[in-house]
Order: structure tokens, then sequence, then C-alpha cells
């Protein structure tokens, strides 16, 4: 059964809706059907792909810090979901550095908020929370991270992300029985790009803001690995995992993890590269030796076995592939596009593409009955 067939006319929340993810997400749901009501604190850059993409006069666009619990409760019932993904966070580990309390607030309590406003919830409800591959406890190992491994992190973001996942398990032990009306699984992924990402201190935006003023990028860490994916990569997982849980109360409380198979972990200056011979008339310089900063991990790895055995899920798109399509996005957005509608009809069609790959290998998902 396809996604549309689970979406289509379904009210579905997503908060963090016009973030880089949140905004992708929702064009998708868009896509199939679904009465979309986003929650963000506000758009986060300029440009700004929610924007770009015109969501706001498309789906019911809301305003709200999901710090503010009360006001977060009123917009919860206002749009009685079906479907809630939760995507919004202070996503920067540099950030959280900088404003840790802030990041605390953002991504453990503003969690807390949202399960309080489940848990007066008086309809069935599908809820996947998004928190991040950076959760574990990252002591740099070649293995990939299992869900079971231990959570935590250095950074006040990855302990943030961690206490999250603390906070949600105790919540369905507590509350939320498996027999309820309430459904829950995690999502954890990370190292996305794709087009649309303006957000700062992220290799790609930095990428291209230097590249178009005719700049060499500076790296920082250019030997660090990431398993880096396509946006639609996670965001496939998240819809097929809500879909999976939809009919199966097997997987709630559960948590998966969502990435590229385990031989596709690149550096950053391997990234870098294969951007540049995409993006054209582009360079970087190795600055680490200059670099005077927080602390960032050298490597990092997902094992995503656990997705592939439960929910038959895996990555589509190959690493050049990935890179590819994100180049193809910026390149269109400032030397083709005309207007907002064609740069819409652009990222609709990425989605396109990457259904019908996920077609050619039999994913059940993007297969129509």
């Amino acid at each position: 059964m396809s996604f549309k067939n689970i979406f289509d006319g379904k009210s579905v929340l997503v908060t963090g809706h016009t973030g880089f993810k949140g905004a992708w997400l929702s064009l998708w749901l868009e896509k199939m059907g679904a009465n979309v009501f986003g929650i963000s604190n506000e758009i986060p850059t300029e440009p700004s792909h929610f924007q770009e993409a015109l969501l706001s006069e498309t789906i019911n666009h809301n305003i709200c810090d999901i710090r503010d619990i009360a006001k977060l409760k009123d917009l919860f019932d206002e749009c009685s979901p079906d479907f809630l993904f939760h995507l919004a966070a202070q996503p920067l580990v540099r950030n959280s550095y900088i404003d840790p309390i802030k990041t605390w607030q953002t991504n453990t309590f503003g969690t807390i908020n949202l399960l309080e406003s489940l848990r007066a919830h008086e309809k069935e409800c599908v809820a996947i929370f998004i928190t991040s591959d950076k959760c574990y406890d990252n002591v740099e190992w070649v293995f990939g991270y299992r869900e079971t491994d231990a959570l935590g992190g250095p950074d006040p973001y990855s302990a943030s992300k961690g206490a999250a996942e603390i906070a949600i398990r105790s919540y369905i032990k507590s509350f939320f029985p498996r027999d309820g009306k309430i459904k829950i699984s995690v999502g954890r992924a990370g190292n996305v790009i794709g087009g649309g990402d303006w957000a700062e201190d992220r290799i790609v935006p930095d990428c291209i803001s230097s590249w178009n003023k005719n700049e060499k990028v500076k790296i920082r860490n250019p030997h660090a690995t990431r398993p880096w994916q396509h946006v639609l990569e996670p965001l496939g997982g998240y819809l097929r995992l809500a879909q999976c849980l939809y009919f199966d109360d097997k997987l709630h409380g559960e948590p998966f993890n969502f990435g590229p198979p385990a031989n596709q972990n690149n550096s950053v200056g391997e990234l870098v590269e294969k951007m540049s011979q995409n993006y054209g008339n582009s360079s970087w310089e190795d600055v680490s030796e200059d670099f005077d900063g927080p602390y960032e991990s050298g490597l990092l790895k997902l094992n995503c076995d656990k997705a592939l055995h439960f929910l038959n899920w895996h990555a589509v798109w190959d690493f050049e592939r990935t890179v590819k399509e994100t180049s193809d996005w910026y390149n269109f957005f400032y030397k083709g596009k005309n207007t907002s509608s064609e740069l819409k009809d652009l990222s609709l069609s990425q989605i396109d593409s990457y259904t019908d790959s996920a077609i050619k290998k039999k994913l059940e998902w993007a297969i129509n009955d």
C-alpha cells in the first residue's frame, strides 16, 4: 500500500514545518493529499524553501514556540491530528554551545510539551518523534550504532536529544500503553543534504554561499566522515515508519535509525569535492590547522538493519546521485528559475524521481495497489 493511501485526507501535524526537513516533508505530504497543519516558531532562514515553495499558501501555517505549552496545546486541539511528525528543534551543534539553555528547553522540554499535548488527545494518533543520530554516546568506533546503544553526547545539542529520547520512553511506559489510542515511534537520522538548506554552519549551505560569491569555501574538518544522505531518504523512512505503525502496534515505542548503507560513509572533503565538480567554478581549502572551535566528532556511522527488517526500508540513492540532486537544485535556484512556482515544480519532480527510484528497487511504500 502506497503512502498516499495512508495520508490522503488525513490531518497531519508537522512541527518545524518551516525548516529544511520540515518543508520537504510538508511538501511531500501535501502532494499526497494530506491536510498539513504546521507549527514553527519562525521561518529560520532567508532564503527559505518553505517560502520559495509557496507552502504558506497551501498548508495551515502557524507560528508557535513549542516551549509555550499553553499555545501549543491550543493549536494541537485545533489541528486534532491523525498523524504527528515532530521535527521542531534547535538543530545546530555549535549554536548549542552559544545558548545551551534554549537548546535544552527546545529539544527536551519542547518534546515533553508535545507528549503532554498527546496525553490529552482523545482520538487515535500515530506520532513520529524525530531526534538525531547524535543522540548516541559517540565513542567513534568503526561499527554503526544500533538502536540499543547508549544515548548521550558531549555537547548540549547531542545531550538534549538523548534526554528527549529518555523522556519519550518514560511517557510511553507511563501514559501510552500499546492498546491505547496513541502510538509513538522515534526516528533517528542526521547529516542530510539536499536543496533548500540555508542554515548556518552546515557544509552544503556554506559551500553554496561561498561559491556564489566566487570565494573558496573554508573547510575546518575535511577528514571527518558522516553518513551523508539526501533529505528525502530519512523523510521516506519517517513516512514508512508512520505507515507501519498505523497497522502494527508492535512497533509502538520502538526507535529506528535511517541512513545510508554502512559502506557509504564519505568524508567532508569527499562531499565538498563532489559538490564542486557538480556546481562548477568552485573550490575549497582546508583550514583545520587554524580552526579553534568546540569539539566535533570525527567518525559517526549508523546501523540501519532494524529499519530494513521491520519496515523493509533502505536508502534509495547512492552518494553520487545524492550530491547530483542537491547540486542540481541549487543550480536551478540561483541560475535557472524565474518564479517560485517553477522551484516548487522542481522540488516535486525530485520527490517523483525519488519515488521512481524506490519503485525500481521494489520498496513497498512506493508501489500503488
